[in-house]
């Protein structure tokens, strides 16, 4: 039972009232003085839900307006006034952001270098700046650093939210400066000057709006526009001829013809359409955005990208492409779902799909998608980059591109020698060893994504990335291998490794147990080719290793830790293995860095045996881990997932 004290009475809480002394403490963020301050104004009002839901909803006015409160806002304010300038313009940007939205660490870095907020000084880039600046705002405690997994996925992926309290300040700061605008269900339309920042909520009415939005607020000044929820043509005005930032990630129901007034906004400088999934098709007209130096269009449906995408030479930051499918279902249940497509069509294809039930995995768009592009004989995985692509010197991240449809591609690559990270698929032995040529001086690479469908898959074909570029820092590779090439164990920097479909022999692990810097490793569906799989961590192995994830393993029995293996692991993530009778885990109470165990299966993968000798084990392990376990069908839903706050060294998706 959830007690306050409030006076010398003690009060138990039960239905709404509870509901909202837990929404009050998570404005509060476990500050002692703002749950103290809180607390006794409360004791002064009548006990009710409705008292205290006014607070709640109107808790920035409160803080504006009330004495009782005006310590907590002191203190925060102080906090505030105590930071540069460039700080202060960096934490204000979050009150575009609605509340309890997690914002990709990627999103927010990329949108401040696009303000203006941080530039290159002397051997600092733009990004490493704006790292530097995040780092600063995580360290004073003004926002939290999160990880998130990403629906279908599961990915891990870097994300921050600013704490309740210190929001409501920089709202207050923002309305004052008449730096943001939102449009939300609460917003009273007045004719307001200079907005810099325009955002639209989805709780907004979007009826009858389209004249009042355009007579009411002078848009010539906007510097950013952000939109969640449904799309309206009229968002977008000729008037916002200042716009450096569109960012319409995750819109509904933006269209292809939605997309030609962007090309006249001449100053932009990011575009996200990241996870539209009417997008088909980008215009001509982008190549007239010369200031551009983000296109996010990652998770759309665009496969083949126009011939005047080479005339942006400012481009930075290119992401393209969709999940693959084995990231999304493990490769036996695709190959299942396949082959009505293969035989019988798209029509059959789509009434397998209805009488399989999948539409309850919330998979259909990308599945009926999917089948589409593969009547059309395209690679979903990859964009078709247009030739010249080598002019946009400019480029630090680029993928996923499919070399297998763009012969010239491989010659491209190699003339975009500031490349930081990559990702390729359509790999094959006809372009392998132009594209390990390609790759092999690129002394700037941290990040490379290497893919190649069916057999022989990868085989033979990276044997020629010798010696690779030794500051790469992230490396992933999908396809068929067997062997591991001899040059992986060159990567002394090597942080994260994924491996799927490799269908590697055992000994690989024992290579890879010796990368000194290892820290992140995922071993998915098909990376090792036993039926039976039984992993044996030896003493002194995997030294640096702090998470482990294992992914669509139906063939795993059992991984035992010895004594002094992974001295460092913390994070230990099991998806769809350890089927029927498996042996399961031994030695987790050697792991005396483990903080949590993460389980996700269907309903009964997990038998109690199973559970029962994994908690013991946990319960003898001094770290006291965490266990959680999930159940997939609820993983597989689009619904954003929970947050975890984990270690910032776990494996991120920007």
């Amino acid at each position: 039972m959830f007690q306050v004290f409030s006076g010398t009475e003690m009060v138990d809480l039960t239905g709404t009232m509870r509901d909202q002394a837990e929404l009050i403490l998570k404005k509060c963020d476990g500050l002692p003085l703002a749950i103290a301050t809180i607390g006794g104004f409360l004791a002064t009002k009548p006990k009710t839900s409705l008292e205290w839901r006014k607070l709640n909803d109107h808790i920035s006015v409160e803080l504006e307006n009330n004495p009782e409160l005006e310590m907590i806002k002191t203190v925060l304010m102080s906090s505030y006034d105590g930071l540069p300038y460039h700080l202060k313009s960096c934490l204000l940007y979050f009150s575009i952001f609605p509340e309890d939205k997690n914002v990709r660490h990627g999103r927010l870095i990329r949108r401040w270098i696009a303000e203006g907020y941080s530039k290159e000084m002397r051997t600092k880039t733009a990004e490493e700046v704006a790292e530097e600046y995040f780092t600063d705002i995580i360290n004073r405690s003004m926002v939290q650093q999160l990880k998130t997994r990403a629906p279908y996925t599961g990915k891990i992926t870097d994300s921050c939210q600013v704490h309740d309290l210190m929001r409501e300040i920089c709202i207050s700061k923002s309305d004052e400066e008449n730096l943001v605008f939102v449009l939300d269900e609460h917003c009273t339309l007045q004719p307001t000057d200079k907005i810099r920042h325009l955002v639209v909520r989805g709780s907004w009415s979007r009826d009858q709006k389209k004249k009042v939005l355009g007579s009411v607020l002078d848009v010539s000044h906007i510097r950013s526009l952000t939109v969640f929820g449904e799309w309206k043509s009229f968002f977008i005005s000729k008037k916002m001829r200042l716009l450096r930032v569109l960012d319409l990630e995750d819109t509904e129901n933006l269209r292809d013809h939605d997309l030609a007034p962007i090309g006249k906004l001449h100053h932009l400088k990011y575009l996200s359409l990241r996870g539209c999934l009417y997008i088909y098709h980008l215009p001509d007209s982008f190549g007239n955005l010369s200031e551009l130096e983000t296109l996010d269009i990652r998770s759309t449906f665009v496969v083949t990208l126009p011939a005047s995408i080479t005339k942006l030479s400012k481009l930075k930051y290119f992401r393209a492409g969709l999940v693959p499918t084995d990231d999304v279902l493990p490769s036996s249940y695709v190959r299942e779902i396949d082959q009505p497509l293969k035989e019988f069509g798209l029509a059959a294809y789509k009434s397998y799909v209805q009488k399989k039930s999948i539409h309850d995995l919330d998979a259909v768009p990308y599945l009926f998608f999917q089948a589409r592009i593969w009547l059309r004989g395209w690679d979903e995985h990859g964009m078709k980059v247009p030739r010249g692509i080598g002019r946009m010197k400019a480029l630090h991240t680029l993928g996923v591109v499919n070399i297998a449809r763009a012969r010239a591609m491989p010659k491209e690559l190699k003339k975009l020698t500031w490349l930081r990270k990559l990702g390729v698929t359509g790999i094959n032995k006809k372009n392998c060893k132009e594209l390990c040529s390609a790759i092999v001086n690129h002394g700037r690479l941290l990040s490379l994504s290497m893919r190649a469908e069916g057999e022989p898959g990868l085989e033979g074909c990276l044997d020629d990335l010798s010696p690779p570029p030794d500051s790469l820092q992230s490396l992933k590779l999908y396809g068929y291998l067997v062997k591991l090439p001899t040059w992986i164990e060159q990567l002394q920097m090597l942080t994260k490794l994924t491996l799927r479909s490799t269908q590697l022999e055992y000994h690989a692990i024992l290579v890879l147990a010796k990368l000194p810097n290892l820290a992140i490793l995922r071993l998915c569906d098909g990376s090792f080719r036993w039926a039976e799989l039984n992993f044996h961590f030896c003493p002194e192995s995997f030294k640096s290793l702090t998470a482990l994830e294992l992914e669509f393993l139906p063939g795993l029995n059992s991984v035992e830790f010895e004594q002094n293996a992974m001295p460092n692991l913390e994070l230990i993530r099991v998806l769809h293995c350890f089927y029927g009778g498996a042996d399961g885990f031994s030695g987790i109470q050697f792991l005396s860095g483990l903080k949590e165990v993460s389980l996700k299966g269907h309903k009964g993968d997990f038998n109690e045996k199973f559970k029962k000798d994994l908690r013991e084990q946990l319960s003898k392990n001094s770290n006291k881990p965490n266990l959680k376990m999930e159940d997939m069908a609820k993983w597989l839903s689009a619904a954003p997932a929970p947050a975890l706050i984990l270690n910032s060294k776990f494996e991120t998706n920007n």
